[in-house]
């Protein structure tokens, strides 16, 4: 079909209107990548506004010498690791036979699950209810509790509904149980919901410091987000930098350096997971949002 005058404009809109878009998303992350690797004098004086100056990664080898940095990270990455493989499987155990016709009485489930998802028992009944069941300052209170998010068996059901029941019927007259359609038939088509179930899972644990802030004592355990709220808020960075700073201004400045790479260090892994999940991204979430 040919463009009218009025659709070229309207696409040469949208192509300006998402670069806006992009930029102003795109420059907040790129000034902090920049700020990292820069000098901070320049960075405080506001002469570093884009690209690093006086390029250093001074910052970052003071970040990798913090043991409690590095602590940090392999709990977080262990909460995210074991707390993300623990979700796939509930919510798929939870979503496959929800997603049944034959299974009767699913609308009854399904009403109690959703009221969770408006309703809860609050924050004291629920700690209570950790703490009597040995949980406290343990690794498995921060993979547990949080073990099913309802709204994600809501889109894996539904992606589970739109599979085409004709698949599953020549697979049952060749003698395939449930777990067997299960893992040969309805997964190998769920890639799409499959990698949205991980990126939100995973993001959800990688950034979670609530729970780690209420439930564990020792240090030690605690993960990399409950590390950095320490030293952004509570200006435990002072401690990394009075070694070395031998002046005020000195210290301020290493702290401003510091600041910049420990946000870099925490976000970096999240948005190197993205790429590789974004093709599926997509599609999964409009198929188990829409589709049934």
């Amino acid at each position: 079909m040919k463009e009218t005058r009025g659709d070229r404009a309207f696409t040469v809109f949208n192509y300006i209107f998402l670069a806006i878009v992009a930029l102003v998303v795109l420059y907040p992350l790129i000034f902090v990548l920049s700020a990292s690797l820069s000098n901070p004098e320049y960075v405080l004086s506001g002469d570093m506004w884009l690209w690093p100056k006086e390029f250093t990664v001074e910052a970052y080898e003071k970040v990798f010498q913090n043991k409690d940095i590095i602590n940090g990270f392999i709990n977080t990455l262990k909460y995210t690791f074991f707390g993300t493989l623990l979700n796939i499987v509930m919510t798929i155990c939870a979503a496959y036979p929800l997603s049944r016709r034959e299974l009767k009485g699913k609308g009854v489930i399904m009403a109690f699950m959703v009221f969770t998802m408006f309703f809860s028992g609050g924050l004291i009944p629920t700690y209570l209810l950790i703490r009597d069941l040995g949980m406290i300052n343990t690794f498995w209170v921060m993979i547990i509790p949080n073990a099913v998010a309802v709204w994600n068996i809501i889109i894996m059901r539904t992606f589970f509904q739109s599979i085409p029941h004709e698949l599953e019927e020549s697979a049952t007259i060749d003698g395939a149980g449930h777990f067997r359609i299960l893992w040969s038939v309805v997964l190998p088509l769920s890639m799409p919901v499959m990698a949205v179930m991980v990126l939100f899972y995973a993001v959800g644990h990688w950034n979670s410091y609530f729970q780690a802030l209420i439930y564990l004592q020792d240090q030690s355990k605690f993960p990399l987000q409950l590390i950095l709220r320490q030293i952004l808020i509570q200006g435990q960075v002072d401690d990394m930098v009075k070694a070395t700073s031998e002046s005020l201004l000195s210290q301020k400045l290493s702290i401003e350096g510091l600041k910049y790479a420990v946000l870099i260090v925490a976000n970096l892994p999240m948005l190197m997971l993205y790429p590789f999940l974004q093709k599926y991204f997509v599609k999964g979430v409009m198929i188990g949002s829409l589709k049934g």
